[in-house]
């Protein structure tokens, strides 16, 4: 089982940067036993990747989304955070597993045409009588080929006790806590080289407790497990946790025992100094969004002081209802873009942009060890852009091709060794049925 993939750009995003002009890279099964310069020098009875006009990368890494959304594309697209989701809570009450299954083969199908061999999932809405939607996600993802870290989510705070959701849609302490334990106990896999992990995640402070938020904590911690939620996503939050809990939401967090190494956060964009500051301390991660904040007008991450700051900061494509290309590998460009729009040309470059949507976004789901990077030792997510054609003819750095220009197509995506794309196109699922099953079960959420 020994792959050999030689004759394009290498750029393996390891700590010192190492890029080769020509190189290899050589998997054995799962894992990757050497990168280098030029042609690999193994003989015999090998499979061989012709690369020559390519650009060699690790997989891609979202480290937020909501793949339910993708029924719901296209909805309050003139509205901020508070007012879209005013606008779809109702809808999202027709969610069942069915379309939960749908929408997860689809989203997950979508992300590995961009370059990702691993996402996480946050799924915080649990219509009544719905089904086991974890259940549901995790088959979607078995079939499709990639990671996933599903993060349980979980609401108990509704608009009757001043929260934003409707009451419809939240659970109740004790059964949030019990339906997290049970996906945790069902479906985490602890080996480093897991498809699955599960994360414990309530929503949002303007849609969680204290108690749960507390709580939660304390069963991650106990089953050793990550956490994440939406903090510091807009003013209007900021807004309601200075007026219901006197503080800003990283003091909110810290006090709940929110900030940590096992924590990563999606969004950060309201942040002051003193907030980098506990985030870079504690190794908090973030979860960058910048086309989703940007949709919904709710400002960018200061992902450069984060990153000066110490804290994990990797990228996320977030739901596609308020991100509707859903493209993760077009994230690296808007990220870019972004935090020149903070601060200045030199605030990120190409290869910081590629970081941040591979090594970083690892970093941020706790998987550093084993993925992110191009290394003897780790395991063999690779992408192998195509660079050839029109779209990029004439951008002599590969790293600036990739992240500037028009996204390649990928010539090959491996997970664990595995082909899920070759040649631009999913090998592990039909995209006309995916296209059709998502199709489906959007219109049927309309009716």
């Amino acid at each position: 089982m020994i792959t050999v993939i030689e004759g394009g750009a290498i750029a393996t995003v390891d700590a010192a940067g190492t890029e080769y002009t020509e190189g290899h890279v050589v998997l054995d099964g799962d894992r990757i036993v050497a990168v280098g310069p030029g042609p690999a020098a193994v003989a015999g009875d090998v499979t061989r990747v012709d690369a020559t006009g390519c650009l060699v990368t690790p997989g891609l890494v979202n480290t937020h989304h909501h793949l339910y959304q993708w029924a719901t594309r296209g909805y309050a697209t003139e509205s901020d955070l508070f007012g879209w989701l005013t606008a779809l809570y109702p809808v999202w009450e027709g969610i069942d597993a069915d379309l939960t299954r749908a929408t997860t083969a689809a989203g997950l199908g979508w992300l590995a045409l961009s370059g990702c061999t691993m996402s996480s999932d946050h799924h915080y809405v649990f219509p009544r009588d719905a089904g086991d939607l974890v259940e549901a996600q995790v088959d979607a993802a078995g079939s499709v080929g990639i990671r996933l870290h599903v993060c349980r989510g979980s609401m108990d705070l509704g608009v009757a006790a001043g929260g934003l959701p409707p009451d419809s849609l939240v659970e109740t302490t004790d059964g949030a806590l019990a339906g997290t334990a049970a996906a945790i106990e069902r479906f985490h896999d602890p080996a480093p080289t897991a498809m699955i992990k599960v994360a414990v995640a309530p929503c949002s402070p303007f849609s969680v407790t204290p108690t749960l938020m507390r709580e939660s904590a304390a069963l991650a911690r106990h089953t050793g497990v990550r956490l994440h939620t939406h903090l510091a996503e807009t003013v209007d939050e900021e807004e309601f946790c200075r007026k219901n809990h006197n503080c800003h939401p990283v003091e909110y967090a810290e006090q709940l025992g929110w900030l940590g190494d096992d924590v990563w956060l999606a969004h950060g964009v309201h942040l002051d100094s003193a907030s980098v500051g506990r985030l870079g301390a504690t190794g908090t991660g973030v979860a960058h969004c910048p086309s989703s904040n940007a949709r919904l007008g709710a400002g960018t991450a200061p992902v450069r002081q984060l990153l000066d700051a110490g804290a994990p900061v990797g990228l996320g494509v977030d739901g596609p209802a308020s991100q509707e290309a859903g493209h993760l590998g077009d994230e690296q460009r808007q990220a870019l873009y972004a935090a020149r729009l903070r601060g200045g040309p030199a605030a990120l470059d190409a290869r910081a942009a590629l970081s941040l949507a591979t090594i970083g976004g690892a970093r941020c789901l706790g998987r550093e060890a084993e993925l992110g990077s191009l290394e003897a030792g780790k395991l063999a997510d690779v992408a192998v852009w195509r660079l050839g054609g029109l779209a990029n003819a004439g951008i002599v750095d590969p790293v600036t091709a990739l992240v500037f220009g028009v996204l390649p197509p990928l010539a090959l995506l491996l997970v664990g060794g595995s082909p899920v794309v070759r040649d631009g196109a999913l090998v592990t699922a039909d995209e006309a049925v995916l296209a059709r099953e998502l199709g489906r079960v959007a219109a049927r959420l309309r009716g």
